[in-house]
């Protein structure tokens, strides 16, 4: 969630008290109240119908029974995915994937390079220059990372089939500026919006668009607030990420896959399923009907 949300004191220590016990008893149950916590609206399984709704059903019955689901969630599984689709080309370079923080030899490495945890979502560590690295601090991190369920914590069960390891990729920003993120929601093999991610660690904003570049601003979600429309720099490639995006998502009703574009090169980032645990909060709730419609899941 974006912490410049207010949250009653109260009532989110009584909610973080009261999670680890409605997971045990039932997934569904935890869901049903996450999602009424978050968007302050009752989850229909039954009949969903919003976007919100059709992804916690994707969310709990779903995805972890589907392999490539859980193929493509994984950060190191899914580098032998995308080359067998023949996009190897758009593969962040890497320098190996390793079962524990002791097993790498940090000797061998540049000096930037960013890590990242197989099996969750934002256990990830970016390394500017790692003369200045706290070592014993990051192994302290990384091998609490590794030990933890993330899919039974989160209750997204398909991060529970991947197998804990650290990937080491090439860092593709500057030495003062991470890239712009282009995250495509493609629907049932189709891409209909986007948003774009700018000035991640130091003034984060987000931009929604509908694929044509048409601005979508009632899709801005849980209180992330925008960059003025002349700050966003579109990459000549765009089309070709579409394309690329498209052929990523082809086998699943939704995917959204995250690209960048640097210097006029295609780069992958990742997969992701069920975005903010798809307990997204719309400025606008009539964008989570019109998402919705884009979504078949029958």
């Amino acid at each position: 969630m974006n912490p410049r949300l207010k949250e009653n004191p109260i009532k989110r220590g009584l909610a973080k008290f009261m999670q680890p016990i409605i997971r045990f008893l039932s997934s569904s149950l935890y869901v049903k109240l996450q999602y009424r916590y978050i968007t302050g609206h009752k989850l229909n399984l039954s009949h969903p119908s919003l976007y919100t709704e059709k992804l916690q059903y994707l969310r709990l019955f779903v995805d972890a029974k589907d392999p490539k689901v859980v193929a493509f969630s994984d950060r190191v599984q899914v580098r032998d995915e995308i080359k067998a689709l023949g996009l190897e080309g758009i593969l962040i370079p890497d320098y190996g994937h390793f079962h524990t923080f002791q097993d790498i030899d940090f000797s061998s490495l540049p000096p930037a390079f960013v890590l990242k945890c197989s099996h969750a979502s934002g256990f990830n560590e970016i390394v500017i220059n790692k003369d200045k690295m706290n070592y014993a601090q990051s192994q302290k991190k990384f091998s609490i990372w590794l030990k933890k369920n993330y899919g039974k914590e989160t209750v997204e069960p398909h991060y529970s089939r991947i197998k804990p390891q650290i990937l080491i990729e090439k860092y593709i920003g500057e030495s003062n500026r991470l890239p712009d993120e282009f995250k495509i929601h493609v629907f049932n093999g189709v891409a209909r919006y986007l948003y774009i991610v700018t000035g991640r660690g130091e003034d984060i904003r987000y931009n929604n668009y509908y694929i044509d570049k048409t601005p979508f601003p009632e899709a801005q979600f849980n209180g992330w607030q925008s960059r003025d429309e002349n700050q966003i720099a579109w990459p000549r490639e765009y089309q070709k990420m579409i394309s690329i995006a498209e052929l990523i998502a082809q086998d699943f009703p939704f995917v959204r896959v995250d690209l960048y574009s640097i210097k006029g090169k295609i780069y992958f980032g990742e997969c992701t399923f069920t975005p903010a645990k798809g307990t997204l909060r719309f400025d606008n709730p009539q964008a989570d009907k019109i998402i919705g419609q884009w979504l078949k899941i029958n």
